[in-house]
């Protein structure tokens, strides 16, 4: 009443008056029934006041808001029921001082007293009421106050926070989206509350948010929510991952080539959900979708050098105080870490800010990054399969789309590339084939400055082999053979380093040789030339220390080559040596077969060089034979029985033009035990027809259908020495062996 007739005659100081008595003496007593009366007073004068009150708000809320911190439940209560009335006469007057109602309601909604809360939320929809129906609510002054508030881990706390979000989110002329960047990692945060209200109400904002992105992307704010969606795509929580993970889908399809820079963040993020069993089914499938679409921004426009010729732009990335991590970090130097470990996760609970930049930059594909990341994946062998084969895709995608870029990387991919051929996935290894194929075949690969090594040192060194020089600088050495390295324009100069480093593995892991050399070797065969890979391969074991390798190694290749539908093609090239390239083929072949008498052999029969193959047999009384040798003739005799030496055993019928291949087949014979390969080979010789019997009727001279002269060009006396030559090498290392065991073996008795 002394309120009302102070308004009636506009007795402003004598309002402010009682207002300040109520305050300072009643409210903010030491006395608790004073703050009760207090209370009760200053929400009868803001009754009183109706209108009028908006002009001494401050007055009026300030004491009610210190009393929302008493101790007593009762008075806490009071204070809200007090506030609730100032504001319920207000109204929208109350919107500029907003955020310390907002501030003390929110501590109101984690109070542990059932009637205080329950009073919160009454004046917390009737503030709630007021904003919705206000058009002067200053987002702008209230957003610091809700990232600053989002990050409260209080249930009831986190649950008042989205359902203001979700209001300010339904409010036409509210647009919260343009301040996502600043809320949207406290959101995720929130999707990993226990409560299921709560994961519940959180998902729903989510999706409003997400909905509104994809009806205006334009104004979205990708860039500089990126790296928060990185972050939380590597969650523990599965919900929160999925989430985060549908979002990054979302943003690469939505924002493409803006997300590029950064690429390697969303791949330390998505490759590791690529290998997720069915229990993580929904996230590996959209992680497969993230992982290809970000694929499909790579153009072969990023592989040129003038990278000022990209024009697209986005906004600039924050900087390292600004943000939990820059795009393409792993480009500073420091290596990259593959997985969760390299967040701090107490940053999680902390605020994060982004600039509002209006400086631009211009997106380019930072390689380094990417690469790092894709070479960490590579290195870490507790991934899985389909992370490996992903990775492997990428950088095979990266030497197609960017592959003069990528050749700067490749000395320091190499080792690992070749150290993944012993991995025990076959699709691992194939898709590991691919990207040797390309680095070896791309023309990129002959650019200046990224070719082999020019030293003239062909030997393996102690860690890794260096390449040799090509066939002009090595024949002035005075070697045989040196001048069938291969150099042809499809391959370039790492094909040489790759076939290098290739026999060194094998060398030096006899496994991978014994269970994946034969299928890597005849995958190579489809990827790259099978001429050009059996030329140097031939050519490096020419110059092989290791004999005992290098017979193995020669045995390996004689069996492929022999057997396998992949060189078909080849097999014809050298059944027939019409061409110089052919001829020189087989003399390169020749020098190297020579490590493996029985495959030298072999090699005669399938360039039906018959006379020069009785020569060799002759030679083979020379030789230790032993087991093993016994057991590789044994080989032969089961090979010249199979389709690929059909031709041969039809030429036994032309007995008078084949003399060497019926002796040649016989002196495998003597040099066989009565075994079951001397009964096969001694049928088949039974076979041979009498050349009495194969005259024809007419008299005329018996048909040469199956004639064949000595190719030209090729010394086979020098040959046959070579042969010799390489023979009484491994003898002399036999013997060596020997020696060495029984020195050993004294040694043991001693």
């Amino acid at each position: 009443r002394l309120v009302r007739e102070f308004v009636a005659q506009n007795n402003t100081s004598q309002i402010k008056h009682v207002i300040q008595i109520l305050s300072q003496e009643f409210a903010l007593s030491q006395h608790p029934h004073s703050r009760k009366g207090g209370l009760i007073g200053l929400a009868a004068c803001s009754i009183a006041l109706g209108k009028d009150s908006g002009l001494y708000l401050k007055e009026l809320i300030e004491p009610v808001l210190t009393c929302f911190n008493d101790a007593d439940s009762r008075l806490r209560y009071y204070a809200c029921e007090a506030l609730y009335n100032i504001v319920k006469v207000a109204r929208g007057s109350v919107l500029p001082h907003f955020n310390v109602l907002f501030d003390g309601l929110s501590k109101l909604a984690a109070d542990p007293d059932p009637n205080v809360k329950s009073g919160s939320e009454l004046l917390d929809r009737l503030l709630k009421d007021i904003v919705t129906e206000s058009n002067q609510f200053d987002l702008v002054g209230f957003i610091p106050l809700l990232r600053e508030r989002i990050y409260s881990n209080n249930q009831y706390a986190r649950q008042f926070i989205i359902s203001w979000i979700l209001v300010l989110e339904s409010v036409p002329d509210i647009n919260l989206l343009d301040y996502l960047p600043e809320i949207l990692d406290g959101l995720f945060q929130i999707l990993g509350d226990n409560s299921k209200e709560i994961r519940k109400m959180c998902e729903v904002a989510l999706g409003e948010f997400l909905k509104e992105i994809k009806k205006n992307p334009s104004t979205v704010k990708f860039a500089e929510m990126a790296n928060i969606l990185v972050i939380h795509c590597q969650a523990a929580d599965d919900l929160i991952q999925l989430t985060a993970m549908c979002w990054m889908r979302e943003f690469i399809q939505l924002a493409g080539r803006v997300m590029l820079p950064y690429s390697s963040g969303i791949l330390t993020a998505v490759l590791p959900c690529l290998s997720y069993d069915d229990r993580k089914k929904n996230i590996k499938e959209v992680a497969n979708v993230c992982n290809q679409s970000l694929m499909k921004l790579v153009i072969p426009e990023d592989d040129e050098m003038d990278e000022a010729k990209q024009s697209m732009t986005l906004p600039a990335e924050p900087t390292s105080e600004e943000s939990l991590s820059k795009p393409e970090a792993v480009s500073s130097g420091e290596p990259p870490h593959c997985g969760r470990s390299e967040l701090d996760i107490t940053a999680l609970n902390q605020p994060l800010s982004f600039p509002c930049s209006s400086e631009r930059i211009q997106v380019t594909l930072n390689l380094d990054g990417i690469v790092q990341v894709l070479d960490c994946h590579l290195h870490d062998t507790s991934i899985g399969m389909m992370t490996r084969i992903a990775v492997l895709k990428w950088l095979y995608h990266l030497y197609i789309k960017t592959p003069r870029k990528m050749f700067r990387h490749t000395d320091s991919l190499f080792p690992i590339l070749l150290r993944t051929l012993s991995d025990e996935s076959d699709e691992v290894i194939l898709k590991d084939l691919e990207v040797l194929a390309e680095i070896a075949s791309s023309p990129a690969g002959q650019t200046e400055g990224h070719g082999p090594s020019d030293g003239s040192d062909v030997r393996p060194g102690p860690v890794e082999l260096h390449v040799p020089a090509r066939a002009g600088q090595l024949s002035s050495s005075g070697a045989k053979g040196l001048e069938c390295s291969p150099s042809t324009p499809t391959m370039n100069s790492y094909f040489y380093k790759f076939m290098i480093n290739l026999l060194k593995r094998f060398s030096s892991e006899r496994k991978l040789l014994e269970t994946r050399g034969a299928f890597i070797i005849r995958q190579l065969c489809l990827l790259l030339n099978a001429e050009n890979i059996f030329h140097s391969m031939a050519d490096i074991l020419l110059r092989e220390e290791d004999l005992k390798f290098a017979s193995t190694m020669v045995h390996t290749l004689n069996t492929i080559l022999l057997t396998s539908s992949e060189l078909f093609q080849l097999r014809n090239q050298l059944k027939d040596l019409k061409t110089p390239e052919s001829r020189n083929l087989f003399c390169c072949l020749y020098r190297s077969w020579c490590h493996n008498p029985v495959t030298t052999v072999s090699l005669c029969f399938l360039t039906q060089n018959y006379k020069h193959a009785y020569d060799l047999i002759q030679k083979f009384g020379d030789l230790e034979v032993t087991v093993d040798f016994l057991t590789e003739v044994d080989k032969l005799v089961q090979l010249i029985e199979c389709p690929i030496f059909t031709y041969l055993r039809l030429q036994l019928l032309d007995v008078k033009n084949n003399p060497y291949l019926i002796k040649a087949l016989y002196g495998l014979l003597m040099l066989l035990p009565q075994s079951s390969a001397f009964q096969l080979l001694s049928h088949r010789l039974q076979c041979v027809p009498n050349p009495e019997l194969m005259q024809t009727t007419d008299g005329t001279k018996p048909s040469t259908s199956f004639k064949r002269a000595s190719a030209s060009n090729i010394d086979y006396t020098e040959l046959l020495q070579h042969f010799e030559k390489v023979q009484n090498k491994h003898l002399e290392a036999r013997h060596q062996r020997a020696g060495r065991a029984e020195q050993l073996d004294r040694r043991v008795v001693l």
